[in-house]
C-alpha cells in the first residue's frame, strides 16, 4: 500500500523514521516521502495534502475532524521546549516578536508566556524556523522564538534568552510539553492505523538499537553541520513519549489543545 508521508528535516524526525523511510523488511507500506519545515506540514495536513504526518501539536484541533493523533512518532518531553531569544538583552512588548509559524506549538507557547505576564496579545510576526534565528543573529529581529538545533547553539552565537517556555509551560502546568505529533487520515480503518503506529515503532526501536547514534542520512538532513548539537538534539527530543504518550502525554495535549483560542 503506498502512502504519503510528510516531516521536517530535524534530527528527532530523521532519527525516528529513517529505517521507515528507507523501507522495513516486510512493510506492507510504500512511503511518499516530503520533508518540509514544520509550519508547512501544518498547512499539508489542514490541505488534506498528507496520508501521514508530524505536525505541531497546537494545530490538531483545526485538523481532527480528518486526522486521529497517532500514540507515537510525536515530540513531547521535559526539558525540550522553545526558547525565547533576543538580540538586545531584553523584551519589549512593544517590538513584534517573529515566531516559526501561526500554526506551530512553539507561537502557542509563546502567546500563553505573554498572557500570563502581560496580559492582552502580543505583537508577532512569523519567519520559517530558521530564518527566525538568522534574523536574530544580523539583528533584523529583537526578539524571537527558536526551536529545534538553536536550543544548543544561542549562547555561542551571542544571543540572549529572555525565556525559556517549556520551562515556564512545565512550571505553569506541571506536564509535560507537547510540541508535536503524527497523525493519519481518519478514513482510515483502525486496523490500518495501528499498522502505522507498528511501523513507526519499528523504526524508532531499529534506531535505538544501532551503537551509533547519527548515521549519513541523519547529518545530510539536518540544519546544521556540528554533529554534537546533532546528538545533543536527538537525546533531547526522543524518549518514551515518541514510543508511547502515555497518560501523561496525553494530560498534556488535552490541556494544550484547551489554550486553542490563547
Amino acid at each position: 500500500m503506498r502512502l504519503s508521508l510528510g516531516i521536517s528535516t530535524c534530527p528527532n524526525d530523521t532519527y525516528i523514521y529513517e529505517a521507515l523511510v528507507h523501507g522495513l523488511e516486510g512493510s506492507p507500506f510504500e512511503w511518499d516521502v516530503h520533508f518540509a519545515d514544520v509550519q508547512t506540514l501544518n498547512e499539508m495536513v489542514s490541505r488534506g495534502e498528507l496520508d501521514v504526518a508530524k505536525v505541531s501539536a497546537q494545530v490538531y484541533p483545526q485538523v481532527e475532524r480528518d486526522y486521529v493523533c497517532l500514540g507515537c512518532g510525536g515530540a513531547i518531553g521535559y526539558g525540550c521546549g522553545p526558547l525565547l531569544l533576543s538580540s538586545a538583552g531584553d523584551f519589549d512588548p512593544e517590538e513584534p516578536t517573529v515566531l516559526p509559524g501561526a500554526n506551530t506549538t512553539a507561537a502557542m507557547l509563546f502567546k500563553f508566556w505573554y498572557a500570563k505576564k502581560y496580559g492582552g496579545e502580543p505583537k508577532v510576526c512569523y519567519a520559517l524556523f530558521n530564518e527566525v534565528y538568522q534574523g536574530l543573529l544580523s539583528g533584523k529581529y529583537r526578539q524571537g522564538v527558536t526551536i529545534h538545533e538553536h536550543r544548543f547553539t544561542w549562547k555561542c552565537d551571542g544571543l540572549h534568552m529572555l525565556e525559556d517556555m517549556g520551562a515556564f509551560w512545565e512550571s505553569q502546568t506541571g506536564s509535560p510539553i507537547p510540541l508535536g505529533i503524527a497523525v493519519a487520515r481518519r478514513s482510515f480503518s483502525l486496523e490500518l492505523v495501528a499498522s502505522i503506529e507498528k511501523e513507526i515503532r519499528e523504526s524508532l526501536f531499529l534506531a535505538r538499537s544501532r551503537s551509533q547514534i547519527l548515521t549519513p542520512f541523519i547529518c545530510e538532513k539536518a540544519q546544521i553541520a556540528d554533529q554534537k548539537v546533532v546528538e545533543d538534539h536527538i537525546r533531547m527530543f526522543v524518549n518514551d513519549f515518541s514510543d508511547h504518550v502515555g497518560e501523561a502525554g496525553k494530560r498534556a495535549l488535552d490541556l494544550l489543545w484547551s489554550l486553542k483560542n490563547c
